[in-house]
């Protein structure tokens, strides 16, 4: 459909809606017999990150560029390996950032609606 139509549409419904369909206190026992919602775990989530960093850390630990990078960055010197360093970082920082936002969106569209009465 396009957009003109489904505006349409979403016109006339909220123009001949009522409010809520009385349904005798059906959606409220259902509610009421769904088990409780489990915590969420955050240990799995820090130890991957510790593993990811310490990986890194030891791959990277012998590489020329990322020491030279290192220690232009720690002198003040803005060179190409430590401008190539600070790109990585940043990228990953930005990369870790839109994963995050995207799991939040995912979580919120998959919560239960209630109707507040």
């Amino acid at each position: 459909m396009s957009d003109e139509i489904e505006d349409a549409l979403d016109e006339l419904l909220r123009e001949q809606f009522a409010g809520p369909v009385a349904d005798g206190g059906f959606s409220l026992s259902v509610m009421e017999q769904l088990p409780a919602r489990r915590r969420r775990k955050d240990w799995p989530l820090a130890i991957g990150t510790l593993g990811g960093v310490a990986t890194c850390w030891l791959s990277l630990r012998s590489s020329p560029i990322a020491y030279a990078g290192w220690q232009d960055w720690l002198s003040g010197d803005l060179s190409a390996s430590a401008g190539a360093l600070l790109v990585a970082i940043a990228s990953m920082a930005v990369l870790a950032m839109a994963w995050s936002i995207a799991e939040t969106d995912d979580r919120r569209s998959s919560w239960p609606r209630q109707t507040i009465r």
